[in-house]
């Protein structure tokens, strides 16, 4: 197969930098980028030019940059040079199959042109938001429009989870497929986490509103025994990210470790007691997927398809208030955090590991390549 991955802020995530732009998207691009290529077939990604204006390889995989997210004027970039670098890169591929995840205008760009140039298009959602016809999430009525476009026409439409799937149609009128997110996790040695006292517990993402870090703070006042380790880079509003770093520097118990590279993101999950999830929505948190293949219970105030709940593997915040009570109750259950990080991890290896996913991915793929259709079932297990 030949398949394009466009995703703009992948950049960063293909050649193993910690600086930039680096959220779980990009690092699920790079990983099917990786996996295709190793498989044989030819993968291209789109992405901002930072730097390397030409065409590059990295791994067996052609990146093809767009203009700079800076260049052109205000209000006519949109046009050119964002959308007339994107259709050049978008030839330039020459691709069976484009696949665009995380929602934005440049989700009916693509599909538009894929249509327009006989090409296969598919969606993946990203997050819950994406599901909601409002789509609140999205700041203008182009990038609405553009959006609903790309999603309506796409030959196929990923989700991750079955809640999702029954918003797509139930909102949109559209049918999907569920797909279980690939990672790719070093080896966990889940038997040696220590069995005592519960040491510490890491956050891991952006600093800004939609994360809520001062949920964690709040936690981390009430939990003065416990140590917060919190890794990510800061957001895009700065008066947020200075209030959040403010208010952590007064606080003995936690540390924030700004953004690293992945290796040492691994040591971290390694060392911790648990896994805190303070947002407001999310779709199937790669961190999520990240902790429970090293056999790391989640704390969450979401629970993607009632998976920590049902299957045991962590705890839900019901309530932002009740953030730093559940977090204390599960840290001080030392037995219900052994078996939580056991079920973590099994759950991990059956449903989540990278060749096994990604299969998914690439059978779907093939499928939509041949005119065959996506079954519309739940293949979350």
């Amino acid at each position: 197969m030949n398949i394009c991955l466009v995703a703009h802020y992948a950049y960063r995530a293909l050649t193993n930098e910690s600086a930039g732009h680096i959220g779980g998207v990009e690092r699920q691009i790079a990983l099917m980028a990786r996996w295709l290529a190793g498989r044989g077939h030819d993968v291209s990604v789109v992405v901002w030019d930072e730097a390397q204006a030409t065409e590059t390889m990295v791994d067996g995989i052609r990146i093809l940059p767009v203009c700079r997210r800076s260049a052109g004027i205000p209000g006519l970039r949109f046009f050119t040079p964002r959308w007339t670098s994107l259709v050049r890169a978008l030839r330039t591929a020459d691709a069976e199959l484009y696949y665009h995840n995380c929602a934005e205008y440049v989700t009916g760009q693509v599909a538009l042109w894929a249509r327009r140039n006989q090409r296969k298009f598919v969606y993946s959602i990203a997050s819950d938001p994406e599901c909601d016809p409002r789509l609140e999430i999205l700041g203008s009525l182009r990038e609405r429009v553009l959006f609903r476009k790309g999603l309506r026409i796409a030959d196929a439409v990923v989700c991750q989870t079955s809640s999702q799937h029954r918003q797509l149609g139930s909102g949109f009128g559209i049918s999907s497929v569920v797909l279980p997110m690939p990672c790719d996790a070093p080896a966990a040695a889940v038997d040696s986490r220590p069995a005592g006292p519960a040491r510490t517990v890491l956050w891991v993402g952006r600093i800004d509103r939609v994360k809520r870090a001062e949920l964690l703070l709040e936690a981390a006042r009430e939990c003065t025994g416990v140590h917060f380790r919190v890794v990510g880079p800061d957001g895009d509003d700065a008066g947020y990210v200075e209030s959040i770093r403010s208010a952590a520097r007064a606080l003995p118990n936690v540390t924030l470790h700004g953004a690293v590279n992945f290796a040492e993101v691994w040591r971290h999950y390694r060392e911790a007691d648990a896994l805190i999830c303070t947002s407001r929505f999310e779709g199937f948190p790669n961190t999520f997927l990240e902790a429970w293949s090293q056999g790391l219970p989640v704390v969450s105030t979401v629970d993607p398809d009632g998976l920590l709940a049902k299957e045991q593997l962590g705890a839900v915040i019901a309530s932002a208030s009740d953030c730093g009570r559940v977090l204390s109750d599960f840290l001080a259950d030392n037995e219900m955090r052994r078996h939580c990080s056991e079920n973590a991890y099994r759950y991990f290896k059956v449903h989540h590991q990278k060749d096994a996913a990604m299969r998914r991915f690439e059978e779907l793929f093939e499928n939509v390549i041949r005119d065959i259709g996506p079954q519309n079932r739940d293949n979350t297990g």
